[in-house]
């Protein structure tokens, strides 16, 4: 396989924060997990809902990110909300902690996926949307598919 056919088992997505946000930039990142937290993201069982992303101390931390406990855990279970250390290049954590300082901008992460056998977070830099930004968005998306389907009823005949 080449560089652009590697495979990649996506776990859970975030799709409300394509709503919510402008997406500027995006990184990938992988992700500090503990044994049950990886098996339990095997299965699926985690969830990016209101998870964001923050930098203390020179260090990128996922945070509000949901990963069920494993079934077979017993005592060795992890807390589903723990802080998460992310692992990124220390360049790329002074250019986020430099662009997050400014107003209006936050890390949120996209999707969770294992590449190679390695958990990794799609981590965006966002700014966020205000409601009449998301009414013209949606507005756009029912055109677009009122074109879609005029055509595709079009060529049908």
């Amino acid at each position: 396989m080449g560089k652009n056919n590697i495979p990649i088992k996506i776990v859970c997505e975030n799709r409300k924060a394509r709503h919510d946000y402008f997406i500027h930039e995006t990184y990938e990142a992988g992700i500090e997990l503990q044994g049950t937290e990886v098996k339990s993201l095997r299965d699926g069982r985690a969830n990016l809902k209101d998870s964001f992303a923050s930098i203390e101390s020179g260090e990128c931390f996922l945070e509000n990110m949901h990963i069920s406990p494993f079934k077979q855990g017993n005592m060795f279970n992890h807390d589903p909300l723990r802080k998460r250390k992310l692992l990124l290049h220390k360049s790329e954590i002074l250019k986020l902690f430099g662009e997050t300082r400014q107003k209006g901008f936050t890390l949120v992460p996209l999707k969770i996926y294992f590449k190679h056998g390695r958990a990794k977070v799609e981590l965006a830099l966002a700014s966020g949307k205000h409601t009449y930004d998301k009414r013209e968005d949606l507005k756009k998306k029912a055109d677009n598919r009122e074109v879609e389907r005029a055509l595709k009823e079009r060529q049908q005949y």
